[in-house]
């Protein structure tokens, strides 16, 4: 046979078998007589597993879960033709208290998943308190201390921690259950994470479905289907629809055999004058798997109450020893921690302190930029304002002398206007006179009309003889002159002393009328010339005003000669009406006119008689004169 057939015959002595834990995989290469004992050791090597008795190689066989015997070849078993067989290392049986018989941290660790695994899975049911509580010891193993720095909003939305029973039980979103685990977890600070598995491993031993493997059976062969359950404490009967509340149960001290004949199972208990509880099973091998979980965890039980080995002794020991190592090494690790937290505090500190010097060492250089800034403006403001002031002290010394020349010319006009008083007053007296001359002109009008009158009626008599004469014209001449002879008045002389009366009197009237005339014109005239002088002097009165309260404001402003203004200036009017005590001629009127609504100051007015053609047109002219109440007023 060559080399190469040598080698292929060599090959197919070994075959792979795949073993999942639950949290990896390995892969062995078997001979083809390897035992179940062979794997499982070389599987616990790899684990560095000693506490080996509570675990086991479960496969599938005829679509049953069957676990694999130690003592038989594996090839052997009903295992899978697949290639690489599967095998998963699992927990087998369980302890009655994790604390007492737990001592490795692997087998901690091992069952943690396990029995997390169950939990979510449903095959262990809790409350949701519990469930709560479990969940927030596996984000402690997995996470550690909570940090709020790190651990943000959502980062257990990964994580599977709750079952859906929980989930679908209560109305509440999954980010409300991650702030209600989160909220647990943080109250779990300092836990390691062998600590956080343990805790939830006593959690969960007390559940009632804890480390129960349930089959299907029935007391006799006919009748219905009930639920046997095998643990660590022993067994016990449930109905089909409650896998809590256990009907009927068996403790391992209380039982002396089991056996079994075909689907047949006999459990004998101690006391004899009890009876024999038998059931019967669907298949052949649910018996035997049955009894093999019954012997095993009977075992467990029994070696739990005697003394321990030296190897179980030596085991404690170097677990007691590791987990004092752990636990120092643990509060070790704490203070680090603590003060590396601390340090990252003072760190933070430090640099926030830093961070706000700089922020103050900026604030304040801009704050100097800006003093400076500002230093810089206030002094070119200084500089404007030694401008402004000496512009404002020129200002003042012009102002000081043109207020000087203001109250000269004060004085001056004060001059001017008792002048302007005095024209005025005889300008009145003169307006008097001419009214009475007018008044004793009319009156002698009068009288001339009277004797005009008088005269017409003379003539008018005259007339009516004359006319009364030529009638009787059939009488001889001498007797008409006779007649009129005796009357006492000749015609033609008559006549003639008539026209000469008539001529004297409209000469009369004509050169009284020339007279009165003339004198009218000349009043007229210096009426208009007083009227033109009192605009001049308004116009010198407003002008005056303006300069007043100009030097009134200058006088405010620089504090200078208060009590000689207070003296020698007027005060400001009380209303647009009222009469300027010292400079102002104004003229009362009753009757509103267009001038009066016009300036905000009262004005003089004049009345200029017309031309009178009768001594009656004149008296009229008076008489609106007095009708219009027009009064001088001075001041």
């Amino acid at each position: 046979m060559s080399i190469r057939g040598l080698k292929k015959k060599k090959q197919q002595k070994t075959f792979k078998v795949k073993v999942i834990t639950m949290e990896a995989e390995m892969e062995f290469s078997c001979e083809m007589d390897w035992k179940g004992k062979d794997l499982f050791d070389s599987v616990c090597r790899n684990l560095a597993l000693r506490e080996t008795w509570f675990f086991g190689l479960q496969f599938v066989a005829s679509g049953m879960d069957t676990w694999l015997k130690l003592e038989k070849k594996i090839l052997q078993h009903q295992v899978p033709k697949e290639d690489p067989i599967r095998f998963r290392f699992m927990a087998k049986f369980y302890p009655e208290n994790v604390t007492d018989e737990l001592f490795q941290e692997i087998t901690q660790h091992l069952f943690f998943l396990q029995v997390k695994k169950q939990i979510l899975d449903e095959e262990i049911i809790c409350s949701p308190e519990a469930s709560v509580l479990l969940a927030s010891y596996a984000v402690q193993a997995k996470y550690g201390d909570y940090n709020h720095s790190i651990h943000q909003p959502g980062f257990l939305s990964q994580d599977e921690l709750l079952p859906q029973r929980v989930l679908q039980q209560y109305q509440m979103t999954s980010e409300m259950w991650q702030d209600k685990i989160t909220a647990v977890h943080a109250g779990h600070r300092g836990i390691s994470r062998d600590e956080a598995e343990m805790n939830y491993l006593k959690i969960a031993q007390d559940l009632d479905m804890y480390g129960v493997n349930y089959f299907p059976i029935t007391l006799a062969k006919n009748d219905s289907d009930i639920l046997l359950g095998v643990d660590a404490k022993g067994i016990h009967i449930y109905s089909k629809d409650n896998k809590i509340t256990p009907l009927e149960s068996f403790k391992w001290g209380d039982i002396r055999n089991i056996s079994y004949d075909d689907k047949k199972v006999k459990l004998i208990p101690i006391d004899k004058k009890a009876e024999a509880f038998k059931f019967y099973a669907k298949e052949h091998k649910v018996n035997k798997l049955i009894l093999h979980l019954c012997i095993g965890n009977h075992n467990l039980f029994l070696t739990k109450r005697k003394v321990d080995s030296t190897e179980i002794q030596e085991m404690k020991a170097q677990a007691k020893e590791e987990k004092t190592r752990r636990k120092k090494e643990h509060q070790r690790l704490l203070m680090e921690k603590e003060l590396r937290e601390e340090a990252e505090r003072a760190k933070e500190e430090l640099e926030r302190r830093m961070f706000q010097l700089e922020e103050e060492a900026r604030q304040a250089n801009e704050a100097l930029i800006r003093s400076n800034e500002a230093a810089e403006l206030l002094v070119e403001k200084v500089q404007i304002a030694e401008d402004e002031a000496k512009l404002l002290a020129q200002e003042a010394v012009e102002a000081r002398h043109e207020l000087q020349r203001l109250e000269l010319t004060v004085l001056k006009n004060k001059d001017d206007m008792r002048m302007m008083e005095n024209q005025m007053r005889e300008s009145d007296l003169i307006t008097m006179k001419l009214l009475k001359e007018s008044d004793r002109r009319a009156k002698e009008s009068e009288l001339l009309e009277q004797d005009l009158h008088k005269a017409r009626e003379a003539e008018r008599h005259a007339k009516k003889k004359l006319l009364e004469l030529g009638s009787h014209s059939q009488k001889p001449a001498k007797i008409l002159q006779q007649d009129t002879l005796e009357e006492g008045f000749d015609n033609k002389t008559l006549w003639q002393n008539l026209d000469t009366e008539y001529k004297r009197l409209s000469l009369e009237i004509e050169k009284e009328r020339i007279e009165y005339l003339e004198k009218s014109k000349q009043l007229e005239n210096q009426l208009n010339e007083l009227k033109l002088e009192i605009q001049t002097l308004k116009q010198q009165d407003r002008q005056l005003n303006a300069l007043s309260l100009y030097n009134v404001n200058l006088r405010y402003k620089y504090n200078m000669q208060d009590t000689l203004l207070m003296q020698t200036w007027p005060k400001e009017p009380t209303s647009p009406y009222s009469i300027p005590p010292v400079y102002s001629v104004s003229t009362v009127r009753s009757c509103p006119t267009p001038e009066r609504d016009a300036y905000p100051h009262p004005i003089r007015t004049s009345h200029t008689l017309p031309n009178y053609t009768t001594g009656r047109e004149a008296r009229q002219n008076v008489r609106k004169v007095e009708k219009y109440n027009l009064d001088i007023i001075y001041i």
